[in-house]
Formats: structure tokens, C-alpha cells, sequence
């Protein structure tokens, strides 16, 4: 069985190791993910140029995930790198306190205009939430807080506000530089952080494609605010990632569940892919086997319908990165045979805008009611392949595509798959036989299997899918 469900691997410390990242792909990852957070421009391209020789040598396609760091708001430094803080006492956060001179009663921070943006009342979750303040004032300058929750505090520690509102920019000015590498990469998928509406992910569209690069466009929901306005961010974006970690500072843990359930529906339902992310296997950073909680999580996110599961430090910097997506892809193949996994009402009551859209329907609607062993669709773009995974189905989609940015896209749609394919003829017959062939030669295709074949009838035209065809294997295409 074919796993339809796309695994994102983050690459570090970890998977520079000798025979790490060639065994990452022979576990099965599709995606890999560089976080612009960690490391130098110059080990970025170096871990791109090595996955597309890993990927040239093996045959396997991989996509490229670049993740922007974005307006991270953090604490500065300690003297002595921690503290202690206890419940109910006083601390204070000061924009003009040097940048190495915290101690157990302060310490700066990086975002200056914090001061003047929260008011007291407001509440601070520093560390992912582990540490809790309340503010109590604060004069522009420095910020009288009391500790609600204590415990140990470091250096550049993130900051959050309860409820969000903060007004930091999405794409900050290192940002910028880091999209110049992103252009020499020529990444197939950039994510943007900390997202606030639909122009900043425009913006990020426009400085990529500046610099050469066609990259789908990753919007990452961390923000409180962004949920005021989702379908905005959805639709500016070509998917989504639920980033559950500021995300579920930000709004609370009890709201997060839900909120991750409302955006993978939404996305699927306006034809976005969605990648599920933070902590799906963290026990794995030091474990060799997930918590059964871990593997739960993974199946929800699973039925729930997302394109992908990320790992983050579980491959980056854990100790059993290949375990971690040998663990995944179990998960994964055991949750796709439940039958609610591929069963789906998408979209049975409206009409169609386009036609290559309604050839894409139709032919999930013949698939999931026949006896269809797979569905082969020709695509320029990656458009068809893109609304055939909306629906919920146990049918491999085979994008057979000549353009190697839609080849790459593909790795992250669920249940869908990338085949190199040039038309060398323009006569229809032959091009099928092409097809079914090329299955046959990867073990997709036996005689008598039944397949749905998708194409426009002038090759090479974006939009142009208006056609769809049952073969048989064996019967009059193929010997």
C-alpha cells in the first residue's frame, strides 16, 4: 500500500551526519524541511545541493521546505545564562538593559516597541509558556511584571502574549537576506512566520519571485490574530502549516485541538495543502520508540486530513532521526486503512468553476465508487493532482508532469505522486501506453488493474485538463 499521508523531516546537527540524510529517504521522507532559525546561509545550500544528489542518485524526489524565522520575539541574555524565578514575584523586562545583564530580577529584550504595546493586565508567556507573567505597568520603557508561573528561565527564551496583538512584521530585514539564499537554493516551498493577513504572505511572494524562484508559498498560523482572518491568509498562500507551538501560547492550550481540526478542513475545503507540526514525536529526540500519546497525535492529525506531519529537533538534532520517520511511516500506513480515512462528502453540492476542475471531481467521484486501482493525471501545473487530493480516498494519484517545479511540489499533496513523464507523441493511444507502462515499470500497474487517465487535449497548456479515460491494463494498450 502506497502511504498517501507526506512526512517533513527537519535537517541540522543531526542529519549531517555520514549516511543519516541517505537513510532518511530510504525510510521515506518526502519533504525536507531548513529552518532559517539555525545555521549559516552557506550550510543551508550546502544541505539543499546534498539532498538533490541524494535524490538524483536514488531516483527519489524530495521537496525542499526553507522556514523564514520571522519577528521571533525573544528575552535577551542572563549573566550567568539562568534564573530561578518564584511564583509571585517581581521582574521586569527593559528594552535598555545590555544585552548580557539579566539577572533575578531582569533582564532585556529584542523586541523594543513590546513596552509600549502591552498594558497592564496583559499576560506573557515566555519559554513556550512555561514561565507566566502578568503586567502590572509599565512606562514605555521597562515592564513591571509578577510572576505567576516560576521555574527556570534561560537565554533567548521567545516571548507571547496571550490573545496576540503584538504588531511585529512578518518578514523582518533578516528575513530578506535569508530569501536571497532561498532564491540560490531555488527551494520548492518557503514558509513565512508569523503571518498577520494576506499582503504579508503577498509580499513574501514578491521578494521570492524577485529573486528567481517559483516556490509555493507556506503560510505558518502562530498567530491569535491570524485565526480572525483565515481564510484571507489560506487563500493568499498555496497551504498552511499549523504551527502549534506559538500558536497554542497564543490562544491557549484548551483552544488548540479544535482550531487544528478547523484548519485542515479549511484548507482542504479552499484547496490548500496543510502540513501539522511541533512536537508530533519529541520523546523521540532521546527515545528510540514514540509515546502512545505521540502516536495518537500523529493518527488524529491523520484523519483529520492533513497532506503532511512535520518532525522538528526529532531529526534536526534527536538521536534516532531515521527511527523517528520509521515510526511515522508505521503510523501512518495503519491509520490509512481505517475506512473514515477514505471515505468523503467534499464539495457534492457545488458547481464547478472550471472544467479542468470538474474533470478532477469527477474522476475521485468514479474512483471511490469503482473498482479503480489508481488515477494517472497529466499536469502542466499540478493543479488536477492538487484538487484530486482534497478528497478523502484510498486511490494513488499519479502526477506524471514534465516540469520539474510541479514535480517537486507535488512530494507534499496527500496521496499524491510525482512521475517524470515527457510526451514524445501526440497521438492519444501511444500516450496512454506510455502511461500504463510507465506504472507497469514501477510496480503500480498489473494486467487487468483499471485506471483513470487525465489530460488536456493540448499538451503543454496550463488549466488545460478536459478529459478523462478508464484504461484497462492489458486489454488493447499494453502487451
Amino acid at each position: 500500500m502506497l502511504r498517501r499521508t507526506k512526512i517533513l523531516a527537519t535537517l541540522g546537527p543531526a542529519t549531517d551526519k555520514p549516511g543519516v540524510l541517505e537513510g532518511l529517504f530510504a525510510a521515506g521522507v518526502d519533504v525536507v524541511r531548513m529552518n532559517f532559525s539555525h545555521g549559516s546561509a552557506q550550510d543551508h545550500i550546502d544541505r539543499a545541493n546534498k539532498v538533490r544528489e541524494i535524490s538524483k542518485k536514488t531516483g527519489r524526489r524530495v521537496g525542499i521546505l526553507c522556514d523564514l524565522q520571522g519577528p521571533k520575539i525573544r528575552i535577551a541574555r542572563f549573566k550567568n545564562t539562568k534564573v530561578w524565578l518564584e511564583e509571585g514575584q517581581d521582574f521586569y523586562l527593559d528594552i535598555n538593559l545590555g544585552e548580557h545583564d539579566g539577572d533575578e530580577t531582569q533582564v532585556g529584550i529584542t523586541y523594543k516597541p513590546l513596552a509600549e504595546e502591552v498594558k497592564p493586565g496583559s499576560r506573557l508567556l515566555l519559554d513556550d509558556g512555561r514561565i507566566v507573567m502578568d503586567v502590572v505597568e509599565t512606562d514605555g520603557k521597562r515592564i513591571h511584571c509578577k510572576v505567576v508561573v516560576g521555574g527556570t528561565l534561560s537565554n533567548n527564551k521567545g516571548i507571547n502574549l496571550l490573545g496576540g496583538g503584538l504588531s511585529a512584521a512578518a518578514l523582518t530585514e533578516k528575513d530578506k537576506e535569508d530569501i536571497k539564499t532561498i532564491g540560490k537554493i531555488q527551494a520548492d516551498f518557503v514558509a513565512i512566520s508569523f503571518p498577520r493577513s494576506g499582503a504579508d504572505l503577498e509580499e513574501g511572494r514578491r521578494l521570492i519571485e524577485a529573486e528567481g524562484c517559483n516556490a509555493a508559498i507556506v503560510a505558518k498560523v502562530e498567530r491569535a490574530e491570524a485565526m480572525e482572518v483565515i481564510d484571507e491568509i489560506i487563500l493568499a498562500s498555496d497551504g498552511i502549516m499549523v504551527a502549534r507551538g506559538d500558536l497554542g501560547v497564543e490562544i491557549g492550550d484548551a483552544r488548540l485541538p479544535a482550531a487544528q481540526k478547523h484548519l485542515i478542513t479549511r484548507s482542504r475545503q479552499l484547496k490548500r495543502f496543510v502540513i501539522t507540526a511541533t512536537q508530533m514525536m519529541e520523546s523521540m529526540i532521546e527515545n528510540p520508540i514514540p509515546t502512545r500519546a505521540e502516536v495518537f497525535d500523529v493518527a488524529n492529525a491523520i484523519v483529520d486530513g492533513t497532506d503532511a506531519i512535520m518532525l522538528s529537533a526529532e531529526t534536526a538534532s534527536g538521536k534516532y532521526p531515521v527511527k523517528t520517520v520509521e515510526a511515522m511511516v508505521r503510523i501512518c500506513k495503519e491509520t490509512e486503512k481505517q475506512p473514515s480515512v477514505r471515505s468523503s462528502s467534499h464539495r457534492v453540492d457545488e458547481k464547478f468553476k472550471r472544467i479542468d476542475e470538474g474533470i478532477a471531481m469527477s474522476s475521485m467521484y468514479l474512483a471511490n465508487h469503482t473498482d479503480i486501482a489508481g488515477i494517472a493525471a497529466l499536469t502542466e501545473s499540478g493543479s488536477t493532482p492538487l484538487w484530486m487530493s482534497r478528497i478523502s480516498s484510498g486511490i494513488p494519484i499519479f502526477a506524471f508532469s514534465r516540469n520539474e517545479d510541479t514535480l517537486n511540489r507535488v512530494t507534499i499533496y496527500r496521496g499524491v505522486f510525482p512521475v517524470p513523464f515527457q510526451f514524445d507523441s501526440v497521438d492519444k493511444i501511444e500516450i496512454n501506453r506510455n502511461i500504463i507502462n510507465k506504472l507497469k515499470d514501477r510496480g503500480h500497474a498489473k494486467k487487468g488493474d483499471q485506471y483513470i487517465i487525465t489530460k488536456g487535449d493540448l499538451d503543454g497548456q496550463p488549466g488545460g485538463t478536459n478529459s478523462m479515460k478508464v484504461v484497462i491494463v492489458g486489454e488493447g494498450l499494453t502487451p
